[in-house]
């Protein structure tokens, strides 16, 4: 499956990368093996160059996408794509500068994020959950997963209905995001019963926290929780919450907006995983 990228210049350094990997079950990313499960990577990450790409391919690493510059001769990677069915991205040279950790290159591939439509599977692998609890504003929400996803986390899951044309929206102000990350809809209370299930920490930042972000363990299975602007988060989820943060404020305007929440923890989580 090919498709054409359309880039925002804002979109994106992918912040966690893979410039090797071993043949071993395992992949590198971080320097650590989730050692747990080989199948699944802990942080997502990518495989830059196209020497790299097609070793990995020839190895039968679990590769999600790969990207590729129409400029260049790539004939051999896209035959290899289209046999073991890895959906296909191409752009232009500048499109994969932007795109890679290394700077120029005629090939990326996308590796450690499982696209999957359903939560219980998505919860079930652990790493990073975002939850945005009651966040209406579709453009908000977009803005919110593309930092998701450029931080590297694993999913995205929302308890707002929202309509077609709202949806779009927030695919568009995603920059499209939801090519490398799950983003599944869902309500509160089956959110919450099933990050539960499968054991994922909850995380939420609220005013009422007691504690800061960098005081809790987010380098595990967590789902980290931000909620509307003007409500907040839900009852029900601090309820459920293990841990509740705050973050430093330190003015008179009462609370930071959406964005900067989501910026904050992200940068965080990302910083505690990197180890």
């Amino acid at each position: 499956m090919l498709h054409t990228l359309e880039f925002h210049p804002s979109l994106h350094l992918l912040l966690l990368r893979i410039v090797g990997y071993a043949s071993s079950p395992w992949l590198r990313h971080g320097g650590q093996a989730h050692e747990g499960n080989p199948t699944h990577m802990f942080m997502a990450g990518q495989i830059t160059g196209a020497e790299a790409v097609l070793q990995a391919l020839n190895d039968g690493v679990a590769i999600d996408r790969v990207l590729v510059d129409r400029e260049k001769d790539t004939e051999e990677i896209r035959r290899l794509c289209q046999e073991q069915e890895i959906p296909l991205d191409e752009g232009s040279t500048n499109d994969l500068w932007r795109m890679s950790a290394e700077g120029h290159v005629d090939a990326l591939a996308l590796i450690g994020r499982f696209q999957t439509e359903s939560m219980d599977e998505l919860m079930s692998r652990g790493g990073t959950i975002w939850f945005f609890d009651g966040v209406t504003y579709s453009t908000n929400l977009g803005f919110a997963i593309r930092t998701a996803e450029v931080s590297g986390a694993d999913g995205v899951v929302l308890n707002v209905a929202k309509t077609h044309e709202e949806r779009r929206t927030i695919r568009r102000a995603s920059m499209r995001a939801d090519r490398f990350i799950p983003v599944i809809y869902s309500s509160t209370e089956e959110i919450l019963q099933c990050a539960k299930k499968h054991k994922l920490t909850i995380i939420s930042a609220e005013d009422v926290g007691d504690r800061a972000p960098w005081d809790v363990d987010m380098s595990k299975a967590v789902m980290l929780v931000v909620g509307a602007e003007r409500e907040g988060i839900s009852q029900a989820t601090l309820d459920a919450s293990d841990y509740i943060v705050r973050l430093p404020m330190d003015g008179f305007v009462p609370s930071y907006n959406l964005q900067v929440a989501v910026s904050v923890l992200t940068v965080e989580a990302l910083k505690q995983r990197m180890g």
